[in-house]
């Protein structure tokens, strides 16, 4: 393989593991409080407020709606706002961000639903604040699927990295369009797919181990 191909592939893979990692740190920033309140305000929450859950409920289905090639096109205003263009790999971090949120809250109220209500009544009894039931028992207790969530989320926001590079984003979904399809190169298309195959499975294993290494049970 010629060294200018094994260079663009290095640097293929340094963006997209760049863009999905900013994009899943982000997406955590929105979407595990997202979650958190989803989960505390539902009808078996320590805090329940129908009115409250209903609105993040109808945005999170809303915005999960909408594939991310579209969303990635609806959003170019906003992204030339923040990042001041709409093509590259810091330029795709803004839609995948958008689109990774509202799934990641999705994934955490699941996570946290599954934690034993009779722990949270204990601890409840005993006085403990809202605050301490989310940070020590939701979130404590509901540690190792949350870590599987994360997983999933980070597998699932690289192939959206990889789906971008239709529209410019970068990393390898972008080499396997230019030099794949454009050109008819079966060889990168090939090489492309197997790498992002191969950094999935490297995270769902590194996932996997994390899971098992938090699980005291």
């Amino acid at each position: 393989m010629r060294e200018e191909i094994v260079t663009m592939l290095l640097q293929g893979i340094g963006e997209t593991l760049y863009m999905s990692v900013f994009a899943t740190l982000f997406g955590y920033v929105i979407g595990l409080p997202w979650g958190v309140a989803l989960c505390i305000t539902g009808k078996n929450g320590i805090k329940r407020n129908s009115g409250i859950y209903f609105v993040l409920d109808v945005i999170a289905n809303i915005m999960r709606s909408i594939p991310f090639l579209i969303l990635m096109i609806m959003v170019i205003p906003l992204t030339i706002a923040i990042v001041g263009q709409s093509y590259g790999s810091t330029a795709t971090i803004v839609p995948l961000v958008i689109s990774a949120a509202p799934m990641i809250a999705r994934m955490v109220e699941s996570s946290l639903v599954e934690v034993d209500a009779g722990e949270i009544e204990a601890v409840q009894s005993m006085g403990a604040g809202t605050g301490w039931i989310i940070l020590h028992v939701l979130l404590g207790e509901g540690r190792v699927s949350l870590i599987a969530g994360a997983t999933i989320s980070f597998a699932t926001i690289l192939g959206y990295s990889a789906m971008a590079g239709t529209l410019g984003g970068g990393g390898l979904g972008d080499i396997a369009i230019r030099y794949g399809y454009h050109r008819y190169d079966t060889q990168i298309m090939i090489i492309t797919v197997v790498l992002l195959v191969v950094l999935v499975q490297i995270f769902q294993g590194l996932g996997t181990w994390v899971g098992k290494k938090s699980d005291k049970r």
